[in-house]
Parts: C-alpha cells; sequence; structure tokens
C-alpha cells in the first residue's frame, strides 16, 4: 500500500460523500496518529484471543476494527500484542473498547485507537468472532471496507479512497 501519510478525514470526507463517520470520542494510543487500510473485523467482549491471534499472521497493511461492546474494564490490546502486530505488518486497531500500557504503546510504530485506557488484562477464553459484519457507534462496517484514520476520527468507505 502506498503511503499518503498526508490525508485528513475531513478532506476525505468533503470529497468522498459516502464516506461514513464512526462518530465515538475516539483516542490515539499509538505512535501512528494516522493510518488507514482495508478492515478485518471483530467482535469481542473482554476477551482478546482473537485480536492476539490474528497479531501474529501478516497483516499486509490492513486494520483491526474490533467491535468490543465499548467496555472500559478488560483491556483488548498491552505492549506486547501491539509490537506483535506491528512486527506483522498491520497498520493499526481500532478498538471500541480499552486498551493498556499506554506508555508503550505510544512508541510502537502502529495505529491504535480506543475508547479507554485501563490496567486489567482479559481472560482468554476463546471468545470472538472474526470477518462478520460489526456494528460501532450506530455504524455497520463490513469485513474487507476501509478505514482512515486520524486526530480527526475514524472514517470508513466501501471502497478505497487513496
Amino acid at each position: 500500500m502506498s503511503d499518503h501519510s498526508a490525508f485528513s478525514t475531513p478532506d476525505l470526507a468533503d470529497a468522498h460523500t459516502q464516506a461514513r463517520s464512526i462518530v465515538l470520542p475516539w483516542r490515539s494510543y499509538g505512535g501512528v496518529a494516522r493510518f488507514h487500510g482495508p478492515v478485518v473485523t471483530i467482535k469481542c467482549f473482554e476477551d482478546n484471543s482473537l485480536i492476539k491471534e490474528l497479531a501474529g499472521t501478516a497483516g499486509e497493511g490492513r486494520i483491526m476494527l474490533v467491535d468490543g461492546g465499548q467496555s472500559p474494564r478488560r483491556a483488548l490490546l498491552g505492549d506486547q500484542i501491539a509490537a506483535n502486530a506491528a512486527a506483522n505488518g498491520w497498520a493499526g486497531l481500532v478498538i471500541a473498547g480499552a486498551v493498556r500500557d499506554v506508555e508503550v504503546l505510544a512508541t510502537i510504530k502502529l495505529g491504535v485507537n480506543a475508547l479507554f485506557a485501563g490496567p486489567q488484562k482479559t481472560e482468554k477464553r476463546g471468545e470472538g468472532q472474526r470477518e462478520i459484519p460489526i456494528e460501532i457507534g450506530g455504524m455497520a462496517v463490513h469485513p474487507g471496507e476501509y478505514v482512515y484514520v486520524d486526530d480527526n476520527g475514524v472514517l470508513v468507505s466501501d471502497s478505497a479512497l487513496l
């Protein structure tokens, strides 16, 4: 994927009116504040087994979009899984839930946006689903759609905008 690090989600939204915003109070935690790529969807609640598993596979510039039920209680991503995802070529993770180890996440060359930070890890129960349609913030997102993230928010499109 070519480097389009200068894009902005407001400009993309203006130029591509079919793009949709996931309107939630996102916060950037990763070492990369602006990132984009095709989506791999995950639905899990306080169990990051699937995130850990996917982080160990070739990311190929994709983004994990995680419906974590907006739970602040258990962090779905920490420094070790994030470092693994970065090493395997993932562009980033957008998590409707919590992350931890935020001081280390900020040093990893990976996009990480989430709703909360918290200290508690998840239990590994092997639960969750991947590559299914999910709904985050009232917005339906399908596997293979494209996500664009910067400090202005999260934009989703059914086709590549860059």
